[in-house]
């Protein structure tokens, strides 16, 4: 069965209809790509998987967990769904170690030993296992959203989304997190990227989604998607320049 499975969504804010009955599956281990203008509905989609924004209608699950228009079950989804986005949203009044073992202590229980212990492994994931005592804000950008991601894997999640977590970056520090995001896709994190970054969704996702006002306007894998766009919308998309 698909990890992630999203049944006719559709999500409004007024009368401005965002996704239009939009369905899709990702399964277990599979990296997908989520691409498109501004406006298309890519990060409101990221985040009714997570149950931060209510859908008016259809159906999703997410790792066993089932959300509808209601709302119901969402701390349970989210012990196994991670979300990092663009603002890393770390605790500036705690350090490293503080921010990561936070979730796993209130959420799942863990005593402070244990999640110590996930709090270092977790950074040595994202190679940063010599910053676990450092202050957020003695951290460069890049390594401040490094930290988001180790701190999400501290949940030890089955599905990872992540909204567009380089957009903040300048080149060198966006290298240095899109290298982080490789090696869990290596490691086989089932992920789903909303990504302005063309050349590592091509390289690394195993299938791109190319939404478009608000649906799912053309999806297939990276390489065929890049190298052949069958509609004009994606092949005016990606002439824009956006790398």
């Amino acid at each position: 069965m698909p990890v992630v499975q999203v049944d006719q969504v559709h999500k409004r804010y007024g009368p401005l209809e965002v996704l239009k009955g939009v369905s899709m599956a990702v399964e277990r281990g599979e990296v997908v790509a989520i691409i498109g203008r501004s406006g298309s509905g890519k990060s409101t989609l990221l985040r009714c998987l997570n149950g931060l924004e209510p859908i008016q209608s259809g159906r999703i699950e997410v790792a066993g967990h089932v959300l509808d228009a209601s709302g119901r079950g969402l701390r349970a989804l989210r012990k196994d769904v991670g979300i990092v986005f663009q603002s890393y949203n770390l605790f500036p009044h705690l350090r490293v170690a503080e921010n990561i073992m936070l979730a796993p202590r209130v959420a799942l229980g863990l005593s402070k030993r244990d999640a110590r212990a996930r709090a270092e492994a977790t950074l040595a994931q994202v190679g940063l296992a010599e910053k676990i005592e450092a202050w957020p804000d003695n951290l460069s950008g890049g390594q401040q959203q490094r930290v988001a991601i180790a701190r999400s894997l501290a949940m030890q999640p089955k599905v990872m989304l992540f909204d567009e977590v380089t957009s903040a970056l300048d080149p060198e520090l966006t290298g240095e997190v899109l290298a982080t995001l490789e090696a869990l896709a290596r490691d086989g994190m089932t992920m789903l990227l909303v990504t302005h970054e063309m050349a590592f969704a091509r390289r690394v996702a195993h299938r791109t989604i190319f939404m478009h006002q608000g649906l799912l306007h053309e999806e297939g894998p990276s390489e065929a998607l890049f190298g052949a766009p069958r509609t004009l919308e994606l092949r005016q998309f990606l002439a824009g320049g956006l790398k």
